[in-house]
């Protein structure tokens, strides 16, 4: 069991059900300092979703943290991210049968989205049918501007590292 707690700077924290802190989340990607505003993960707790006040979504890969949070190997990656609508999420959902994501924002709108890329697949609402198979369109709500951002491998947080010198002020210059 696992308690996740969103936080207006952008950070999730991930508890024990003892209370204690296991993990800090920090966005990888722009969207970090927003505060969030929902989470949801799938039924089998592998997948983690979180929405914030500037309506993105960020996906992260959990499964192998909670087989063992104490081994420092078992990472948390954070796969994927995206906008989904222009005002704040209030509403996450993830469907795993079907591999689609809810989100509800407070513009009054409710979209579907394809949980492994971010595609959007329509809202609800609209006056055809969902089609759910065809993930290959790269179409986009009309208040929405970016593509899904998918994270690589390769793409690690920058680690603070300390100076050996650090900046002073010199008043003659």
């Amino acid at each position: 069991p696992l308690l996740a707690s969103a936080h207006e700077d952008g950070c999730i924290c991930l508890w024990s059900i003892q209370g204690n802190l296991l993990k800090e989340l920090l966005p990888f990607s722009k969207y970090h300092s927003v505060p969030v505003t929902a989470l949801c993960t799938d039924i089998s707790t592998e997948m983690l979703l979180a929405g914030n006040k500037e309506g993105d979504i960020m996906c992260w890969s959990i499964a192998s943290f909670l087989e063992d949070p104490q081994n420092s190997k078992n990472q948390i990656k954070e796969e994927l991210c995206w906008t989904a609508h222009a005002n704040e999420v209030v509403g996450l959902f993830y469907e795993e049968e079907k591999n689609v994501i809810v989100t509800a924002s407070t513009d009054g709108s409710v979209r579907l989205w394809h949980a492994k890329q971010g595609n959007y697949l329509g809202y609800f609402g609209q006056p055809r049918k969902f089609e759910l198979s065809d993930i290959s369109r790269m179409i986009l709500p009309c208040d929405v501007h970016d593509f899904p951002t998918v994270m690589k491998e390769e793409s690690k947080r920058m680690e603070m590292k300390k100076l050996d010198c650090p900046l002073i002020l010199d008043r003659d210059k």
